[in-house]
């Protein structure tokens, strides 16, 4: 099969690699119809990673067709139309039972996302069927759900949004954003995007931001203070995984709030004085996406919410060298890859 390989920093391409194949009863493959470049791939990208000794698949947020089962699959056949959350589980061990799928057992991570086929290790707990395969329309909103905006769902519910309040959402990169579309159907009253880029923020604003905080560290949490006459946000959403970003998420949270974290963590250092002096929560992870499956899908299917706006690229999937290059480069948020 073709998929799409990285080679060293900001090389990507679309090769021949072997197809995978099904070495254990729990396995499924699944024909990708439609996939996605996510944000933590470009930590990858970047060499932010440590190095790349020799190439390797990368991507993870697909959904598609089932192609092959392994022996103990049960609720899935060849020809089912499926979601695929990146993170597979085996949805009955304790931390599954506990709604956190992404702690499981049994985890696994989609490999070969973006090329044409793709392997998921726990078939069963993982995968989600659909009745019959979606409309065009619907499949940008759908390929969201198998990370991105259950990502962006998890920093709210993370930390504690619910009816009422103030949720600051740091970062304007697509997890972010599904972070603000997230803390306004959640019920905020108010929901803080911070972002400098007008087409983000634009976005920001058709998800539910009432407020635009385009300037960032010192001068970002200062704003914010005033927004909220010096108390500081009820709920924070931190959404980039970097030092800065959290140290912001930690500065603007109001006592007793909690920062929800769900950026993939690079060189963070928390300052455990400012929790305990303000006791401020900390709380957050790799999103249990199977587990906010159901809710969002219903969501969707409902017109309720539209996270495939976030894809202002869509390329064909010969082209994710290009795809890539526009995230790195800010001239796109998300990118789509058709086959």
């Amino acid at each position: 099969m073709r998929a799409t390989t990285i080679h060293g920093v900001r090389d990507i391409r679309y090769t021949e690699v072997p197809d995978p194949v099904i070495t254990r009863p729990t396995d499924a493959i699944v024909q990708v119809t439609a996939s996605c470049v996510c944000g933590s791939d470009l930590w990858s990208y970047r060499g932010d990673n440590g190095p790349i000794t020799e190439p390797r698949t990368i991507g993870h947020e697909c959904i598609g067709v089932v192609a092959e089962v392994g022996e103990d699959v049960r609720s899935f056949r060849p020809g089912d139309f499926v979601l695929v959350p990146f993170d597979h589980c085996d949805n009955t061990c304790p931390a599954c039972l506990a709604d956190y799928q992404s702690a499981c057992v049994n985890t696994g991570v989609t490999r070969s996302g973006q090329g044409e086929l793709a392997l998921v290790t726990q078939a069963d707990g993982t995968l989600v069927k659909l009745d019959e395969p979606p409309a065009p329309e619907l499949v940008p909103d759908l390929l969201t759900l198998t990370d991105v905006m259950a990502t962006g769902w998890h920093a709210a519910v993370m930390s504690g949004v619910t009816k009422g309040g103030t949720a600051v959402v740091v970062g304007d990169g697509a997890v972010g954003l599904c972070g603000v579309l997230a803390a306004a159907t959640l019920g905020a009253e108010r929901v803080v995007a911070m972002s400098r880029h007008q087409p983000r923020q634009e976005l920001a604003v058709k998800f539910g931001a009432t407020d635009i905080v385009a300037e960032r560290g010192e001068e970002g949490e200062a704003a914010v203070a005033e927004l909220t006459d010096g108390v500081g946000a009820d709920y924070v959403l931190e959404c980039v995984g970097n030092d800065p970003a959290m140290r912001t998420a930690l500065t603007i949270a109001r006592p007793g709030a909690t920062v929800g974290f769900v950026g993939v963590p690079h060189g963070i250092e928390v300052p455990m004085g400012v929790l305990f002096s303000r006791n401020v929560g900390l709380k957050g992870g790799k999103a249990p996406v199977r587990g906010y499956l159901p809710e969002l899908l219903d969501l969707v299917l409902a017109g309720s919410i539209n996270p495939g706006l976030v894809f202002d690229l869509t390329l064909p999937v010969e082209q994710v060298a290009e795809g890539y290059r526009a995230m790195d480069e800010r001239t796109a948020i998300k990118v789509q890859l058709t086959y």
